[in-house]
């Protein structure tokens, strides 16, 4: 777990920013409280960790520019991969989300009432619904890709274009590494509640 640390106190009455340690300093603080540590492993670990939350931050603040959230960012893209016409029942968008029905709903609800989904009932099975992508849904999701496409070009500027597909080679390896050893990960965890 990631500690931050509060800088010296001013003169001042101003709030104090809270900063976090570099790696650096962060890996002598685990290494002094867990001597076991491999740096490398934790260098490598929590470079990831940290790229992972500041891309989701970049990603949140461009979808807030569109008027959405990163919830419903995730549920325009889940409906987008889902192919044409870009339909799924709510039980499983929550299942491939990773939600609880619930949840799920909640979502929808507000959804639907921004003109980004429609819920209707299947026509062949009036019971079931379906959520469907709208014009306005699609047009959002297009634009907050051409925004990530800038965004990761700028942030892969510095890699050459083979420093690139090693990078991708390595990071599919430890993502198929993960997938093997905890094939539950990508949905709701039972056991975190």
């Amino acid at each position: 777990m990631e500690r931050a640390i509060l800088p010296a106190m001013s003169d001042t009455t101003e709030q104090p920013e809270l900063q976090e340690p570099s790696l650096d300093e962060q890996i002598a603080a685990y290494q002094r409280e867990f001597r076991d540590l491999d740096p490398q492993v934790e260098q490598i670990v929590s470079a990831l960790g940290r790229l992972n939350r500041r891309m989701n931050v970049a990603y949140g603040r461009q979808v807030a520019t569109l008027g959405i959230s990163n919830a419903e960012w995730e549920v325009l893209k889940t409906l987008v991969l889902s192919g044409t016409p870009y339909r799924l029942g709510p039980g499983e968008l929550a299942k491939r989300l990773g939600l609880t029905p619930a949840a799920m709903t909640h979502r929808i609800d507000r959804m639907a009432g921004e003109g980004l989904v429609t819920r209707d009932r299947d026509e062949n099975n009036r019971v079931r619904v379906i959520v469907e992508l709208t014009d306005e849904g699609r047009t959002k999701w297009l634009e907050a890709m051409r925004m990530a496409t800038t965004f990761e070009e700028d942030l892969l500027q510095d890699l050459s274009g083979d420093e690139r597909g090693a990078l991708g080679e390595i990071l599919i390896r430890l993502l198929r590494r993960v997938e093997h050893e905890q094939p539950d990960a990508g949905g709701r965890l039972t056991d975190l509640g």
